[in-house]
């Protein structure tokens, strides 16, 4: 598959001339481990349904690696195809991952929020080759919904089922088999071997400009970020990483995949979000280190009173996705020991600034941090002039982590000829160096660390009977930062219009219920500008007064 990689010549001499490149790959730092500590767990994976608790040490780990990862090549796959996976927060995650990693493949990880509208895109533009999923997960068929739509997708040739049965058994079909038995490893390994600059990572973004972006990186521009990130923290091999976030979302992926093999310590993995629960497991298994959005911060904090002393290992929570109440952090420096450490980034970046754990505890709830090693951000007016301090304007961002492309779309890269890339986000930036988001310039609403596409569910609404107008904007949310807002017009013949019959028509749609409004109001007419532009601010600031029931938590 041609991906659009865009990696200029003199970009790559200079990341390895500055050391922020160093070719490395995660099977590198794999063997590494195996080799100083293979008894060490590498993986411990908790699922909250069933109260399961699954441990593998980096040999087990390695052997799995490599059985799977010829069990792949057996099955047809290629160097440089496409494997996707749309699974919770479990150990095969990182299993598959390695095994692409050492036959040369990519991988794709699909948020398991969504349903067949996004995957319906996302398996047939990535050309998905093999497809890993759940039979079942929180009370849904991931398999029934792949097979409703497998007729649409002529690159899926293979679909491996957790917990299914048959020929498409994950466990009988990779565990079990001996395939390593089959075939010269090393010998198909080293045929295989990738470089740092090759693709190895496809994770898509939400669409905000109504069709979904599949953001490419390489091991050099992923590890770009996790080195100088661990190296803030102060992280070392003896701090176990707590992962409740997402791994098919970059901060998962970087931060607990990535992350603790580089290290070479332990991922403990949690696939559902509980509070109580996640106390259980830190109680438990004694980890230094998390990240997830703002809302699970805010549900620990509230928590944690109930579990005196037994949180006490927890060194580093550091949050992103939505601002930090200071009440939290306030709050947070009474119930935990863990230093609150704020944070920004996006999925074409990784973590791009953050706060330090020697600043002053109220940095987190004023800031989003500062710069991370080998990035650089500028802020900007709208004809690209820098502004001074404490101004207002267009957050730019460049450096080693910056991503390489968006997958067939090399016209959407989107950097200046500086290598200035525009985030779409507004800040400002103090004297200090330390930054504020303040806003976006792209149209979309994050509820709880997620993005939803904005564009996609008012084009969806627009079809729907009755409906002249819709404007979809955020209204503020103690927990989740964001909550979706629904504005509609209605025809002359359409009486009436309830948020339930909104729901009920978008879940037909196949939508992610996360992408659901939870707010609707018929109105009059949009406020407009001269031109006829809906003027989105007027409905974001009447948005600011809603009031809606506490949101469920999970």
């Amino acid at each position: 598959m041609e991906t659009g990689i865009t990696l200029n010549p003199d970009r790559r001499s200079a990341m390895l001339e500055s050391g922020a490149w160093n070719d490395k790959l995660i099977t590198d730092y794999l063997d590494q481990a195996v080799a100083s500590n293979p008894d060490r767990e590498a993986i411990v994976s908790y699922q909250v349904t069933g109260d399961n608790r699954t441990a593998l040490t980096y040999r087990e780990l390695n052997e799995t690696v490599t059985r799977m990862a010829a069990g792949l090549a057996g099955m047809g796959i290629e160097k440089g195809d496409v494997v996707a996976c749309q699974l919770p927060n479990w150990w095969q995650t990182t299993a598959l991952h390695l095994a692409c990693m050492r036959i040369g493949a990519i991988l794709n990880p699909l948020m398991p929020i969504f349903r067949e509208r996004e995957l319906r895109f996302m398996l047939k533009h990535g050309e998905a080759k093999l497809l890993v999923i759940p039979k079942i997960f929180r009370e849904f068929n991931y398999e029934a919904m792949v097979d409703g739509i497998k007729a649409e997708l002529p690159d899926l040739k293979t679909i491996l089922v957790i917990g299914g049965e048959g020929e498409r058994s994950f466990e009988d079909r990779l565990l079990t088999k001996a395939w390593e038995q089959e075939q010269n490893t090393d010998a198909l390994f080293r045929k295989r071997q990738l470089t740092a600059d090759d693709a190895i990572q496809i994770l898509y973004t939400s669409g905000t400009t109504g069709e979904p972006k599949g953001v490419m990186h390489t091991s050099n521009t992923l590890f770009s970020n996790v080195r100088p990130y661990a190296d803030r923290l102060h992280l070392t091999s003896e701090d176990k990483v707590l992962m409740a976030s997402p791994l098919a979302h970059q901060t998962g992926f970087l931060y607990g995949i990535m992350m603790p093999v580089y290290l070479g310590t332990t991922a403990i993995l949690q696939d559902i979000w509980d509070a109580g629960y996640v106390c259980k497991v830190i109680a438990a298994e004694k980890p230094a280190f998390t990240m997830a959005a703002t809302p699970f911060l805010a549900d620990l904090v509230k928590t944690a009173p109930n579990h005196e002393g037994e949180l006490d290992s927890l060194r580093i929570f550091v949050s992103a996705g939505a601002p930090i109440p200071s009440a939290v952090v306030e709050q947070a420096g009474k119930v935990l020991k863990a230093k609150i450490v704020s944070a920004w980034g996006m999925t074409e970046n990784g973590a791009v600034t953050m706060t330090c754990p020697e600043d002053p505890s109220e940095r987190a709830s004023q800031s989003d941090g500062k710069v991370l090693p080998y990035m650089e951000i500028r802020i900007t007016d709208f004809q690209g002039n820098p502004l001074p301090a404490g101004e207002e304007g267009n957050l730019l961002v460049r450096g080693a982590s910056q991503f390489v492309g968006y997958l067939k779309r090399p016209e959407l890269f989107g950097t200046d000829e500086d290598s200035w890339f525009s985030t779409g986000d507004l800040a400002r930036m103090d004297k200090d160096g330390y930054i504020r988001i303040t806003g976006r310039t792209k149209d979309v609403v994050i509820r709880g660390g997620e993005n939803i596409p904005v564009v996609e569910v008012e084009n969806l609404l627009y079809k729907f009977p009755g409906i002249v107008d819709v404007a979809l904007v955020g209204c503020p949310d103690e927990r989740l930062g964001e909550r979706l807002c629904a504005y509609v017009t209605l025809d002359e013949n359409a009486t009436d219009l309830t948020l339930d019959q909104v729901k009920a028509y978008l879940t037909e749609q196949q939508l992610s219920r996360n992408y659901l409004p939870e707010y609707l109001e018929v109105i009059e007419a949009m406020p407009r500008t001269a031109s006829g532009k809906i003027q989105k601010f007027k409905l974001r600031e009447q948005a600011r007064e809603v009031r809606l029931e506490p949101a469920k938590r999970g």
